[in-house]
């Protein structure tokens, strides 16, 4: 089992990344979460990881931190919930903020997320309230690097910005005409050098608000 990678960032296409460590690069699905908090490509990273392995792929997934990954591994546990939709969920909301939905029974917001059914919402809060006190214990233990700063704005560095954010929503299984209208509504509220992270953070609360 990969448990935690430490090396240089190679390509960031969110939630896609390649992570070069010890001269081997990683492919690696990382959470939104994870995404905002990376650095520049070309600087040092380090993530917590799982493996999943399959008869046809080796699939690793990349979290901001260990309880990020801890929430992960109890969500693939739920009845019908697999690796790309526990990311999803993690995803388009924060940790507590789905420890909270659950508590609540907030099924209305849980059915927001791409993926998320009724049916599922409702076997996510059953199978997973008896669950959630344990999670709230695990330290929270940063991924390393901070933001670099933003670059000289430029028109092309906009539509690439806005494409790369429009993409990484698709990935997640968002429409396309839904990627598109939450990105273009992101953009007016935080301006037009608003950075990638930015833009898919800004479209995923507007999406589950």
């Amino acid at each position: 089992m990969i448990g935690h990678l430490r090396g240089r960032l190679l390509e960031k296409q969110p939630p896609f990344l390649l992570l070069e460590a010890a001269g081997v690069g990683y492919e690696v699905e990382a959470s939104m979460n994870a995404c905002y908090r990376l650095p520049e490509v070309g600087q040092e990273v380090a993530l917590y990881t799982h493996l999943v392995v399959r008869e046809d792929a080796q699939l690793l997934y990349g979290f901001a931190d260990r309880a990020e990954r801890t929430l992960f591994r109890e969500l693939i546990k739920t009845n019908g919930v697999g690796p790309k939709l526990a990311l999803t969920i993690l995803s388009g909301t924060s940790g507590e903020a789905f420890i909270r939905c659950v508590e609540q029974e907030d099924v209305a917001t849980l059915v927001k997320l791409p993926g998320v059914g009724k049916k599922t919402a409702e076997r996510l809060i059953i199978e997973m309230k008896d669950r959630l006190k344990p999670l709230m214990s695990v330290p929270s233990l940063p991924v390393s690097g901070l933001f670099a700063a933003a670059p000289a704005v430029s028109e092309e560095w906009i539509q690439d910005a806005v494409s790369e954010a429009e993409s990484a929503l698709l990935a997640l299984g968002y429409k396309p005409v839904q990627a598109t209208r939450a990105v273009s509504q992101a953009q007016k509220q935080l301006g037009e050098e608003a950075s990638v992270e930015a833009l898919i953070r800004q479209s995923l609360k507007s999406m589950i608000s």
